[in-house]
């Protein structure tokens, strides 16, 4: 696969649109690129104006099998009912290609933003949580990884330590600072949980309400701790984030059990994300989108806010985890 390939250079419009005729559907109108730098999303209407959504998938990043298991995922969540994203069968088969590009086609579903300071929703949102990982616990993934420091400490510490993007004055402060963050993470970091399919980057951008939630991209589906699902809904000072934790976990473990121990791997994961982000960005951006999307690499100011959140993320992973009075 060409590097302009790989940055979707080669992705026109013609080329969507052989790509959605050969599975049978007729663009109408549309073709409406969606926010998503990963990979390419557009919705668009067939000519019998029902509403899809195409995602071709990041050349070189996931395999075909990987693809079908992200997509077995999402069916067997939506065969348990739960409010999922779900690839449509086209053809018989749910992963697509055309052109040196995988794609899939989605009902078009919107929704409202889900809302992180409405309790109401946070409980629903705990219930399938629980839910899902309910099925995800069902089966394992076989081909996609496992979430761990090589992937999210190890392999984003070279990254950044090769790039150009990193202004030389400050690289060895970066390095260094991420250094002492990997020190950290190793003594602080394990593997005593129960391994799961996990949608993998549960955020709020990735839930959509319609009278309650849709789980949307599980681009990110990957095996590790529940607690990675669970994570990043949590926001504010210690005492908002216990009220937050005690919502979601009674919640959630009104389908199942929660493991509390996982609660110390919730700074751990922050950090992890932090630094595995940035070389994320740093990763990609010989992609034209890139560049466009993220102008302030490029200057040294955040570089520097860089290295003093890095640093005192080094600080949190020392202090004691949080600890809740059980209630679940």
């Amino acid at each position: 696969m060409s590097e302009a390939a790989f940055n979707f250079q080669t992705l026109d419009p013609d080329l969507i649109l052989d790509a959605l005729w050969n599975t049978g559907i007729r663009v109408e109108s549309g073709l409406t690129a969606l926010n998503s730098y990963e990979n390419r999303v557009y919705q668009f209407s067939d000519d019998d104006k029902r509403r899809y959504v195409a995602k071709f998938y990041r050349p070189q990043r996931w395999s075909a099998d990987q693809i079908a298991e992200e997509h077995q995922f999402a069916f067997d969540l939506h065969a348990d009912e739960i409010p999922v994203a779900a690839p449509l069968m086209l053809n018989g088969q749910s992963l697509q290609s055309h052109g040196g590009f995988f794609f899939a086609v989605f009902p078009s579903l919107g929704g409202r933003q889900y809302e992180t300071d409405n309790e109401d929703h946070m409980e629903w949102v705990g219930r399938f949580l629980g839910r899902i990982h309910q099925t995800g616990q069902k089966s394992a993934f076989t081909t996609r990884p496992t979430l761990g420091l090589e992937e999210y400490i190890l392999e984003p510490q070279k990254i950044l330590a090769s790039s150009e993007l990193v202004p030389a004055a400050l690289k060895d402060n970066l390095l260094q600072v991420v250094d002492k963050l990997s020190t950290t993470l190793h003594q602080c970091w394990h593997t005593n949980w129960q391994p799961l399919r996990l949608h993998g980057d549960c955020h709020p951008g990735n839930i959509l309400w319609r009278d309650g939630p849709l789980f949307v991209d599980l681009d990110d589906a990957r095996t590790g701790p529940a607690i990675q699902d669970l994570w990043m809904l949590v926001n504010g000072d210690r005492q908002e984030q216990r009220i937050q934790w005690d919502i979601l976990l009674e919640a959630y473990s009104e389908f199942r059990d929660f493991d509390v121990h996982e609660l110390s791997l919730i700074e751990p994961l922050r950090a992890m994300r932090m630094v595995y982000y940035l070389a994320w960005v740093v990763r990609r951006w010989q992609d034209p989108a890139f560049p466009r999307a993220f102008p302030w690499m490029n200057d040294e100011d955040f570089w520097r806010r860089q290295i003093a959140l890095f640093t005192e993320q080094e600080r949190l992973l020392q202090e004691p985890p949080l600890q809740l009075v059980p209630q679940f």
